[in-house]
């Protein structure tokens, strides 16, 4: 079991404040989501009330959090940061209080998921200082993945997959898609994650839609199925693996593209090594589905990054001429969707090793008929 002290270890912050100060920013603004988490490890409320961490270019870090939430950040993985933690009343103006400390700051970098409410109150007490996202500086950093990233990824592949290997027990025909999603949410939490974020079951002409979730639609006989999920385990990391099942005998056309697009997630997967780039992994399936005569019918990218957010960077298209590194996760799912028929996608996440790509989900990626 990864650690909290390996997944958010104490140097992050310092390399975090040496980043800032390359990048030209005089402070950096974490209110609760993603950055604040990747930093100082605090999987903070978002609140109206204003939590903030921040790391100046120079100076000493501080953590802007009211009174009342004081006991849940000093008990989180932040304590151990040697954080100044500085608590505001409910008569106070925290964001009064986080100008005056900063004076004159030039740039100000915001965190990438801070509430408008809060963006604004910080134009409204800082005028002078332009105001930047803080991926700027964090983005490198977030999608090189440490060893113990990498293993906490690995424990969410290998608790998705667990949920996966259930599921042709969860579908037959004459159940909804909502019932068989409700089984499957159950069992993401059984296997260990703290948060069930997607469920989606798309069956027979839903299955063309990539982000349909359940309905109450009745899946019927040898109708395809398109199971894709994920949550978040409770040290922050994520899991999404998608399967496409069919309930009987598959229709002709079905199985004609399904092995192409099979071909096409297994060719975008052995294109992973360092030094290639993002979009030419996305170009190995593309060209796949093309040449079989699906192109038209793949109609998102090849894949997304993934790690204390199910999508973040790297992002695996056409136009993102990124190379690759060692440390890279990111999902790998093509997919083939015909409107008004049924559609398939094969999903698994996949890091860039030193000599090439390593898969962190194993179950089938051949149709499974149930």
């Amino acid at each position: 079991m990864t650690s909290s002290e390996d997944l958010y270890p104490v140097s992050r912050l310092a390399a975090v404040q040496e980043a800032t100060a390359k990048a030209g920013i005089d402070a950096l603004l974490l209110t609760p989501g993603p950055d604040l988490r990747y930093v100082s490890g605090y999987d903070a409320k978002p609140l109206e009330r204003l939590t903030c961490l921040v790391v100046p270019a120079s100076g000493e870090p501080y953590m802007m959090v009211p009174r009342l939430e004081l006991p849940a950040a000093q008990a989180s993985p932040a304590s151990r940061l040697g954080l100044e933690f500085v608590a505001w009343d409910e008569t106070d103006d925290p964001y009064r209080i986080a100008a005056d400390r900063l004076g004159g700051a030039a740039t100000v970098g915001l965190a990438d998921r801070m509430w408008a409410m809060a963006s604004l109150r910080f134009r409204e007490v800082l005028p002078d200082a332009e105001q930047v996202l803080a991926g700027r500086v964090l983005r490198e950093l977030r999608m090189r993945k440490s060893p113990a990233e990498v293993a906490a990824l690995r424990q969410a592949g290998e608790a998705i997959d667990a949920v996966h290997r259930q599921v042709p027990g969860f579908l037959r025909a004459g159940r909804t898609e909502r019932e068989v999603g409700r089984d499957i949410a159950e069992a993401i939490l059984a296997a260990g994650h703290a948060t069930v974020d997607f469920v989606i079951v798309a069956s027979g002409p839903n299955g063309a839609s990539p982000h349909h979730e359940v309905s109450d639609r009745v899946i019927q006989a040898g109708e395809p199925v398109v199971v894709d999920i994920g949550g978040q385990l409770h040290n922050g990391y994520c899991s999404d693996s998608t399967r496409t099942y069919c309930v009987g005998e598959p229709p002709a056309d079905f199985t004609a593209y399904y092995e192409a697009l099979r071909r096409a997630q297994e060719a975008a997967c052995a294109a992973v090594r360092p030094g290639v780039t993002c979009e030419s992994i996305d170009a190995a399936a593309r060209d796949v589905l093309t040449e079989a005569g699906y192109g038209d019918y793949f109609i998102h990218r090849t894949g997304h990054g993934i790690g204390i957010e199910t999508h973040e960077e790297p992002y695996i298209v056409a136009g993102n001429a990124e190379p690759m590194e060692p440390g890279f996760a990111f999902s790998v799912e093509p997919g083939v969707y015909l409107p008004g028929r049924h559609g398939a996608r094969i999903e698994d996440i996949v890091v860039c090793g030193d000599d090439g790509p390593v898969r962190l989900n194993d179950t089938p990626r051949e149709l499974v008929i149930v």
